[in-house]
C-alpha cells in the first residue's frame, strides 16, 4: 500500500520516517518545506493529483498549525490549517476509497472543569482558536463520511524539533531559579510512541472497519511543573532552583485546558495497543537526546 504522510518535517512527521524503514508499505513523506516531495495540503486538486499519481490509499496527517498562542491573533490560516486543510484530505481518501488517519489535540476540551480523563465522545469545549480550529478538523474530516482514525493527544515531545523537553533541559542547565505553573495537569506524549502506534494500526491492517476518534498519549498524569522536575532530575540538572507556580502568573492569550488527562480505554481495546508510561518514555528520548 502506498501511504502519504504530511508534515513529514515536524515532531511526529520525523518519527514515522523512523519506523516506517521497516515497513512492508510505501511510504511518501511530504511537507512545505525543502528535502521532502512538496504538498500543499490547502489546495485540494494538488492532493488529488499527488494520490492519484501515486496510487495513494492511505493519508497520515501531521501537519498543523500548532502554534497555541499565535493561533489568537494569526487570522484565518489557523482555520485553513487546521480544518479546511484535513477536509481536504478527507475528500481525497473518500475519492480513493482509503484511509486518513488525522491527528487532533486535547486543547478540544478545557472549557468545562474535569476531574475524571476525558473519553472520545465527550462534548469538546475548547477554549482558544487552535482548539476550536482543530475541533472542526475533526467534525469535517466526519462529514465527508471518509474511512478515518482520528488520534487525539497531547503535550508531545520528541528528539526533533522545539519542544517543551528540549527547553526545559536547556533552561534547568542554565537559569538559577525557574518558576513552572503547578495548576495544569495532562500527560506527556513520546512522538516515537505516538508513531509506533500508528504504525502499528496502519501496518497491520487493524483500521478496518474501525472508523473514529481514539485518544493517544503515554500513562499517568503530571502538571508542567512535575513534568520540569523529572526532566531536570534525568538531566542531572539538580543546581537549578524548580517553584511551583499559578498559571495567571504567566499571562497568556488563550486559556489553557486546567485538566486534559485523556482516556485511553477505547484505542487500548479497539487495537491491542500497550502504552507506555510517561516517565519510562521520557528516558527514553532524553537518552537519545544526549547520545
Amino acid at each position: 500500500m502506498n501511504i502519504l504522510v504530511t508534515g513529514a518535517n515536524g515532531q511526529l512527521g520525523n518519527e514515522m520516517q523512523l519506523v516506517a524503514k521497516d515497513s512492508k508499505d510505501n511510504y511518501i513523506f511530504t511537507d512545505v518545506c525543502d528535502g521532502y516531495e512538496k504538498l500543499d495540503i490547502t489546495c485540494l486538486d494538488e492532493i488529488r493529483k499527488v494520490v492519484k499519481k501515486n496510487n495513494v490509499k492511505c493519508i497520515i496527517n501531521c501537519a498543523a498549525w500548532t502554534n497555541v498562542d499565535k493561533a489568537e491573533t494569526a487570522g484565518d490560516i489557523v482555520e485553513t490549517l487546521n480544518a479546511t486543510a484535513p477536509e481536504n484530505l478527507a475528500k481525497a481518501m473518500k475519492e480513493a476509497d482509503g484511509l486518513l488517519v488525522h491527528v487532533s489535540t486535547d486543547y478540544v476540551f478545557g472549557g468545562d472543569p474535569y476531574n475524571t480523563p476525558c473519553k472520545e465522545d465527550q462534548k469538546g469545549t475548547p477554549t482558544g482558536v487552535y482548539g476550536l480550529t482543530k475541533l472542526h478538523g475533526e467534525e469535517r474530516i466526519q462529514a465527508v463520511g471518509v474511512n478515518h482514525i482520528i488520534l487525539r493527544t497531547a503535550w508531545l515531545y520528541s528528539e526533533f524539533g522545539h519542544n517543551f523537553v528540549k527547553t526545559m533541559m536547556n533552561l534547568t542547565a542554565t537559569k538559577p531559579q525557574l518558576k513552572v505553573v503547578f495548576d495544569q495537569c495532562g500527560t506527556p506524549t513520546y512522538a516515537g510512541d505516538l508513531a509506533n502506534a500508528i504504525f502499528d494500526i496502519v501496518e497491520n491492517r487493524k483500521y478496518e472497519g474501525k472508523s473514529g476518534i481514539y485518544h493517544f498519549s503515554n500513562e499517568g498524569v503530571c502538571s508542567w511543573y512535575d513534568f520540569t522536575i523529572k526532566i531536570a532530575e534525568l538531566a542531572g540538572n539538580r543546581d537549578c532552583d524548580i517553584q511551583p507556580c499559578h498559571s495567571d502568573e504567566f499571562p497568556s492569550p488563550v486559556k489553557r485546558p486546567a485538566y486534559s488527562v485523556l482516556d485511553k480505554t477505547k484505542i487500548k481495546e479497539t487495537f491491542g495497543i500497550r502504552i507506555p508510561y510517561w516517565v519510562d518514555s521520557l528516558k527514553i528520548c532524553m537518552k537519545n537526546l544526549n547520545a
